[in-house]
């Protein structure tokens, strides 16, 4: 399917070129007298949370100590959102300042697709750390034994394979709305800031209900199903910290997957409440809310919510910090 659609494209005649659509999303807002402030406030959103992750990355790196399993899921963690915010908010950014919010029929499939990519690499990462923290807790007997760095590669690797390849279906999709004349009979307005593909899929006057189901089961198969995993590690550590003893074993049992659950739940919680919404609901301002919380401020928060209270993070920046 994604090939016959990247041929379709590839072989159009260059006069046929002129009639891939051209989307404008809308964006936050369309009155002119706050672009600027809002111009102000993504880019101070996407400064802090480049900066905040690059420095999560380096400590990591250049701390021997902070060479565990943990850190290094953290640091592809870090990578992960970078990558994640920038398919969406220069673009946005860029749009604000020229004050033009059309995006090419090419740049959009592009846009989906990365912004799908590392999405599924959020997730699946946030799963294999769930997993890591299961066997810390778990069973601490056997964790220096069982995630080993033959393991962890393997693992990374896994969520790195997975999210390049399961983003392929979603992105061949709207490729595939090529082959259909005319492909979009509707207005070209995106009600959201980027190329959302269940909002794109609104646009077009073919029957989209294959589509629509595709996605809709991607997001059940690459979003539930970790979700599920994640639920049972920690069912699983609740019911192991419940057994501890004493008080000051159970904070430090529980100071070690705190933030990690905090970030799950503030991802998952608004992620997965706008796709499935999209199905029961025309309006796309509640969803946009939600977008905005898990595409900016969740991996902006990423790297203060796991230096909380985290000595070894701490004292890895701050060493970093002074050289």
């Amino acid at each position: 399917l994604l090939l016959l659609s990247w041929q379709t494209i590839l072989h159009m005649q260059p006069g046929n070129h002129s009639q891939l659509p051209i989307f404008l999303p809308l964006g936050l807002s369309e009155k002119p007298e706050i672009q600027s402030v809002l111009f102000g406030l993504f880019l101070s959103l996407y400064l802090v949370t480049v900066f905040g992750n690059l420095l999560i990355i380096l400590a990591i790196i250049t701390d021997s100590h902070l060479h565990t399993p943990m850190y290094l899921f953290l640091s592809n963690l870090s990578l992960s959102d970078i990558c994640f915010t920038s398919t969406t908010i220069p673009k946005m950014l860029l749009n604000i300042q020229t004050q033009s919010k059309a995006i090419t029929y090419t740049g959009c499939i592009t846009q989906m697709y990365f912004f799908t990519v590392f999405g599924l690499l959020d997730n699946l990462l946030l799963t294999v750390m769930a997993y890591d923290r299961f066997m810390a807790i778990c069973h601490p007997l056997h964790y220096t034994v069982i995630m080993n760095l033959r393991l962890c590669a393997q693992l990374l690797l896994l969520t790195w394979l997975i999210s390049v390849l399961g983003a392929l279906p979603e992105s061949s999709l709207l490729m595939t709305l090529t082959l259909v004349r005319p492909s979009f009979c509707r207005s070209m307005k995106i009600t959201h800031f980027f190329c959302d593909l269940p909002e794109v899929l609104k646009l077009a006057c073919s029957n989209t209900i294959i589509n629509n189901t595709v996605v809709y089961f991607m997001t059940i198969i690459l979003g539930i199903t970790p979700l599920s995993g994640i639920l049972f590690s920690y069912s699983k550590i609740f019911s192991s910290i419940l057994r501890i003893s004493s008080a000051r074993g159970k904070y430090k049992a529980f100071s070690t997957c705190g933030s990690h659950l905090s970030v799950v739940s503030l991802f998952y919680s608004t992620g997965l409440g706008v796709y499935l919404s999209s199905a029961v609901t025309s309006s796309s301002r509640t969803s946009l809310v939600a977008s905005v919380m898990y595409t900016m401020v969740t991996p902006m928060l990423n790297p203060f919510i796991y230096s909380l209270r985290n000595r070894d993070m701490e004292g890895a920046l701050g060493r970093l910090i002074s050289r």
